[in-house]
């Protein structure tokens, strides 16, 4: 193994990569990846976010918790009876395995599942975007699973950025009380609720709501699960896509990997410790194989079958599971309005269309999630 330089970031020890394209920095405990800096034509710009706290604030807490920032590994996703919630890839520490100019790899033997786990995050030239694998090995029996980017909206004004993902076959609302009315916290959406448009989805005061739009809903954290649909020969990824002040992050992925995506708004409705109704402005878009935020013995229950949403993957211990992302940005005008479309532009360029008609080709190498 070797033996990592760390550095304090936001009051915990990670490790920094340096690029031109970008600069990162991943969390010994939990994995966690932020802040990332990338360093677009004239501007950097860091869309992930941290928490309003530190860890030494809340040493009581799983590290999930304490140290929340950017993007980690779920595994499983949602709580658990014998370890800590969202799995020990959240929170356990993770080991140096190697790192170069362009990549870290990092492992991990979860006590919890039995998993054998390597991170590896990497940039390629001239792309402004993290490439992310985990490789799963020695876990048997279903599992759900996911990756948790948590991005900071906060500085935007009331509802000036934009949220959009692929095409999905059915979403819903929550199906029970999200947020704990027992600690004070509120939602605003209505439990349950089944949509087929993000633009109109029920709030539980009666009344729709255009969930491509925010921050909005000050006061409130609500969650959303969408069902991608299957990959085609025109579309061969499904995608999620944050549009900014003059910049979209934007992420790929294999829906038949994570065939599902949660958006988790979390906009001060959350007043117990450590939230203390400062989480403000965040969204966690999250790729998932997992029954919405739920522990992992409800996702095993395969509520969502008839909805043809599988919630958990079946895992083979002499097999090796690679689940992989990329975590991207790119400048846009800023009458671009929200992502309409995102499709592969030959073999090393993706072509993101806005609403507003422009199409921004950006270089990448998307076939790296298939």
């Amino acid at each position: 193994m070797l033996e990592p330089t760390m550095h304090s970031v936001h009051g915990e020890a990670s490790l920094h990569l340096a690029t031109p394209e970008l600069d990162f920095d991943v969390t010994i405990r939990g994995g966690q990846l932020a802040p990332v800096v990338f360093h677009l034509p004239g501007r950097d710009v860091t869309p992930y976010a941290l928490a309003p706290w530190e860890p030494a604030e809340f040493p009581e807490l799983p590290p999930l918790l304490s140290v929340l920032r950017g993007d980690f590994l779920c595994l499983p996703f949602g709580g658990q009876t014998d370890g800590p919630p969202h799995g020990e890839p959240a929170n356990a520490a993770w080991s140096l395995l190697a790192r170069d100019d362009r990549s870290l790899r990092f492992a991990l033997d979860a006590t919890d599942s039995g998993a054998q786990i390597e991170k590896t995050l990497s940039v390629r030239a001239g792309q402004h975007a993290v490439f992310s694998e985990h490789r799963i090995a020695n876990l048997n029996g279903d599992f759900s699973y996911g990756n948790h980017p948590i991005l900071d909206l906060s500085g935007l004004l009331e509802a000036t950025g934009r949220i959009s993902i692929s095409p999905f076959h059915w979403a819903s609302v929550f199906p029970g009380p999200f947020s704990n009315p027992a600690d004070g916290e509120t939602q605003a959406l209505a439990e349950g609720s089944v949509f087929t448009d993000l633009r109109k989805v029920k709030l539980a005061i009666g009344g729709t709501t255009d969930l491509t739009y925010y921050p909005q809903r000050a006061g409130n954290d609500d969650l959303v699960m969408m069902a991608n649909v299957p990959a085609t020969s025109d579309q061969p990824f499904a995608w999620s896509a944050v549009v900014f002040d003059g910049y979209l992050w934007f992420s790929l992925k294999n829906p038949a990997d994570f065939p599902a995506t949660l958006l988790w708004m979390s906009n001060g409705g959350r007043t117990a410790f450590p939230w203390k109704g400062r989480h403000l402005g965040r969204i966690g878009i999250e790729e998932v194989c997992s029954h919405f935020s739920n522990a992992i013995d409800i996702s095993r229950q395969n509520l969502l079958a008839l909805q043809g949403v599988p919630t958990t993957r079946h895992f083979r211990l002499e097999e090796v599971v690679s689940l992989r992302t990329i975590q991207a940005v790119a400048l846009v005008p800023h009458d671009f309005g929200a992502v309409a479309s995102i499709l592969p532009d030959g073999e090393n360029s993706i072509t993101i269309c806005g609403e507003s008609g422009a199409q921004i080709p950006v270089p990448l190498d998307w076939k790296f999630v298939l």
